[in-house]
């Protein structure tokens, strides 16, 4: 049996797609008209997503507005000038400022339920981090909720999507932690990032060992339009902290650290008996597709430090986190997946998993 391998989640939307989505924003098109469009490209991306081989798909994150604000739709009690977000380039993402007791508007059950009428291969479901929600409360409050009551109720709906997606029948559970990496720009400290593991392990209480071994933590230093918004933060900064998450899988954008076997080595360091660990041999900012030679030498760089036994692989970051981001060619992202899972075959004979 080879080493596990599993996506991250986000596929490029056909151009067709995102042209829906923007005449009904418009009001150039109607609701019925735009679900047909994710109905087809939802179809489609499972298709080529099975002929790459992979053992494990997702939805790729099709019917998203973004990773991170899934949870948001449908809300009325949002404004729009909340936390803004800067990236490497220069552009910047905001998310909206909550304005009233909060609820999600969407639970991620329902997307592994429309993929699960296009496949039968184990899919993973994507989940957004409560820590990431939490930037949602206002500096300033919000009058009659306080930030510890909307804590509450944020913990207690982070935890039904989790547990929504395990009953629905997802093969586990990947929480997007990507403002991990983030936070340690935003305050050198640690605090930040201490009070962030903190508040996703009072959601992961809320599951048994054996739940547990199915839910995992992704993180990046960002990836949207080609660009991230915290590479510059050494990894060493956020790995003894990351791994005190009480989850039993870790996804870790890899392929384009600058030195990985250093990185591999403070992994190996904060490695516990029950952790997998999925480390990143493909890189989906750079438009080059990764061969499966490649792959493989990337993957035995890895099974050099890290016992084989806990290794997998994946790639560092979804291709296309934001439904607009179209800098990265809808081919481009399933031909890197390709390389992948060859890649990971290739290895797994050479290790002889």
């Amino acid at each position: 049996m080879a080493l596990p391998t599993e996506p991250i989640g986000s596929i490029p939307r056909p151009p067709s797609l995102i042209q829906a989505v923007a005449a009904f924003q418009a009001n150039k098109l109607s609701s019925e008209a735009l679900e047909d469009e994710y109905a087809a490209a939802l179809k489609e991306t499972i298709a080529r997503l099975e002929q790459t081989g992979s053992p494990v798909i997702s939805d790729g994150e099709q019917t998203k507005s973004s990773f991170a604000t899934y949870p948001l739709a449908g809300l009325t009690n949002l404004a729009p000038d909340g936390v803004v977000i800067p990236f490497a380039d220069g552009h910047t993402r905001q998310l909206p400022r909550l304005t009233a007791p909060f609820r999600y508007g969407v639970h991620a059950a329902s997307y592994l339920k429309a993929a699960r009428a296009h496949t039968q291969r184990p899919i993973k479901q994507a989940v957004i981090s409560a820590s990431a929600l939490s930037l949602l409360y206002p500096a300033q409050g919000i009058p009659g909720y306080t930030r510890e009551a909307f804590l509450s109720d944020l913990i207690a709906e982070a935890t039904e999507d989790i547990r929504g997606a395990l009953d629905a029948g997802a093969a586990n559970v990947q929480i997007d932690f990507t403002e991990a990496r983030l936070s340690l720009k935003l305050d050198p400290s640690g605090n930040l990032l201490r009070s962030f593991v903190a508040l996703n392990n009072q959601v992961l209480e809320a599951f048994t060992p054996e739940q547990r071994e199915r839910i995992g933590i992704h993180v990046c230093p960002g990836g949207d339009r080609d660009s991230t918004h915290s590479a510059d933060i050494d990894y060493a900064s956020l790995i003894p902290e990351l791994f005190q998450l009480n989850a039993g899988r870790f996804y870790l954008q890899m392929a384009s650290e600058p030195d990985r076997k250093r990185v591999l080595g403070i992994i190996k360091q904060a490695l516990q008996p029950q952790h997998l660990v999925f480390i990143g041999v493909i890189d989906p900012i750079n438009p080059a597709i990764e061969t499966p030679t490649e792959v493989k030498t990337r993957i035995l760089e890895a099974a050099a430090i890290l016992p084989v036994a806990q290794l997998g692989t994946t790639d560092d970051c979804g291709f296309a986190p934001f439904a607009d981001d179209i800098s990265t060619a809808r081919d481009i992202a399933f031909s890197k997946i390709r390389a992948r899972v060859e890649g990971n075959d290739l290895a797994s004979h050479e290790l002889g998993v």
